[in-house]
């Protein structure tokens, strides 16, 4: 079994830019949260917003970058799951149009097997633009993987929130929005609209039996 999860407002409790943003003042903030949202909900191409949004952040230090990074919460109920998850034997991903100065932690905190993200750029101590490396397509970025572990259709779950993530329904099985914006709520299979990623332990029992929270040892997670 393998999961996907979006990571911004999934297993992070926060949106990276639009906390950085404080650094510059309450007014940067607020565009950068005008922007994050449309794209989010959609409104607006978001290859172009993510640009946007850098550009108008060039000049924070690398130092402040990092450190805010670090301090994103996790999401209530998110090392619940993923524990859960990896002892029994479940592979995960998570794809993000984030960056990796706010991905990497994933592994050692959460556990994730792989993680795709962007790049922001950092002259002489400065942000200064992004990499992209994970598009609107966020399904692009991962295709291979799930091709080279060998994983079928049915037996992937996909946890999103934002229609940017849309297009990542179309490799799984099974798909859950997360406290999603309406577009999500309309194609995703359920709906968790609390935010407590543990809830979604009860829906993989629902959808799949209670078989795929076993481990090799026979014990129930």
């Amino acid at each position: 079994m393998l999961i996907i999860f979006d990571v911004e407002g999934v297993l992070l409790n926060a949106e990276y830019l639009p906390v950085l943003a404080q650094v510059m003042g309450p007014k940067k903030e607020k565009e950068i949260w005008d922007i994050t949202n449309a794209g989010i909900r959609g409104e607006i191409n978001w290859e172009e917003g993510l640009t946007r949004r850098v550009q108008a952040l060039r000049g924070i230090s690398y130092e402040d970058a990092k450190k805010i990074g670090e301090s994103l919460p996790l999401m209530p109920g998110a090392k619940e799951l993923c524990s859960s998850l990896k002892k029994a034997g479940w592979k995960m991903i998570a794809v993000s149009g984030g960056f990796t100065i706010i991905t990497s932690r994933l592994k050692d905190e959460l556990g994730i097997d792989k993680i795709f993200s962007n790049e922001l750029v950092f002259k002489e101590g400065k942000l200064d633009n992004v990499v992209m490396h994970v598009t609107s397509d966020k399904a692009a970025a991962v295709r291979e993987t799930i091709r080279e572990w060998g994983i079928r259709k049915e037996d992937i779950v996909v946890v999103v929130d934002g229609a940017n993530d849309l297009k990542l329904f179309a490799l799984a099985g099974f798909t859950v929005g997360f406290c999603p914006v309406d577009v999500v709520r309309e194609k995703a299979n359920e709906t968790i609209d609390k935010r407590d990623l543990a809830l979604l332990l009860h829906l993989l029992k629902k959808n799949f039996g209670e078989a795929v929270l076993i481990n090799a040892a026979g014990k129930r997670q």
